[in-house]
């Protein structure tokens, strides 16, 4: 994780002296004295900062500068998730506080203890590891995904925290409407794909609590090669558990694409094959995953959808950022492997 903030300068978005005599309201005594910032880089949404007094450390989230929907940025939501989780086998930070009032940063935000990891978010750093911790660290992430869906939301608190009834069918008619207020060019085989989807749709297993968005890059993983916390909630629901199973095996896929903008971590010497990650869903949660090839042709279309409406504000000059002038000429791969992948499912 690195940062972008100039040394002994606040990060936009935290002020830390305002920060501190919140906290210090809230919760007298936490801080040891004046607080300094950094913002962490990565996030692609959400605004993640790294707070210390100089003797502990603690992470502050809160939504993007400008942010206009609150519901897309919900820092209470987020903070229910872990808050519900922390003290199951699931690894998330310890939430410490939740603060609503935008007066005090301009947004409401929440704070939760800093934990030591890596956020693999490529091959090539994943590569590093070497080929035996690369297997532990990626079959640890399946283990913990398989512990995420094991939780009774109920028992947790979480019966209300989302409409699992009839999930799948609103998810793709949500994602072709995203696609349908992104559409700019022609894009062969989106309406196909999105079609064979709605024919093809499958029934739900019991709903489970569902990252959204889960994969190596969004997990922190310690010196020994264990999940030591699971971050990013900002899409977490109630719905159907191989939704997450489906992305995180399109993100253990091989792109074909050589110095692509949008990573996959497959490349890594000793990385376990993707149906390697579905026999071991499967064997240690006893769920059944024949139906696997719509989760994971669905999460090509979901992401070939994401990427064109990346592309379409890059063509308007509405986003700049590194490597988002490729990101149109990825749209057709992806929607190449939704195809191939419900094909041959």
């Amino acid at each position: 994780m690195t940062s972008a903030t100039p040394a002994g300068a606040a990060p936009r978005g935290l002020d830390p002296v305002r920060l501190r005599a919140h906290l210090e309201q809230e919760r007298p005594g936490l801080t040891a004295g004046p607080l300094t910032g950094r913002l962490i880089e990565g996030g692609r949404s959400n605004l993640t900062y790294e707070v210390t007094d100089g003797v502990r450390r603690w992470v502050v989230r809160r939504p993007p500068l400008g942010h206009v929907l609150a519901t897309a940025h919900d820092m209470a939501r987020e903070h229910r998730v872990i808050g519900a989780l922390h003290g199951t086998a699931v690894p998330v930070p310890e939430p410490v506080l939740l603060c609503e009032d935008p007066a005090v940063l301009g947004a409401p935000f929440y704070v939760m203890e800093f934990v030591e990891g890596v956020p693999y978010r490529t091959a090539e750093r994943l590569a590093a590891l070497g080929p035996v911790r690369t297997r532990q660290a990626v079959l640890g992430l399946v283990d913990t995904l398989v512990d995420l869906h094991a939780v009774d939301p109920a028992a947790v608190g979480l019966a209300d925290f989302g409409r699992p009834e009839g999930f799948l069918d609103r998810q793709l008619r949500r994602w072709g409407k995203q696609l349908a207020a992104s559409r700019g060019r022609e894009l062969p085989g989106i309406d196909e794909l999105h079609g064979a989807l709605g024919r093809a749709l499958p029934a739900s297993p019991a709903p489970a609590v569902v990252h959204g968005d889960y994969r190596l890059d969004n997990v922190l993983i310690g010196p020994d090669d264990t999940v030591r916390a699971v971050l990013d909630w900002e899409m977490s629901t109630l719905g159907d558990p191989l939704t997450d199973l489906g992305l995180l095996v399109m993100y253990s896929s091989d792109l074909g694409i050589a110095d692509s903008p949008v990573s996959t971590t497959s490349g890594a010497p000793g990385h376990p094959a993707p149906a390697e990650l579905v026999e071991r869903y499967a064997a240690r949660s006893g769920r059944d995953t024949g139906e696997i090839a719509w989760y994971t042709a669905f999460a090509w279309f979901k992401l070939a959808v994401i990427l064109e409406g990346i592309h379409y504000r890059y063509t308007l000059g509405q986003t700049v950022g590194a490597g988002f002038d490729r990101i149109g000429e990825l749209v057709p791969v992806f929607i190449g492997h939704g195809l191939t992948t419900l094909q041959e499912g």
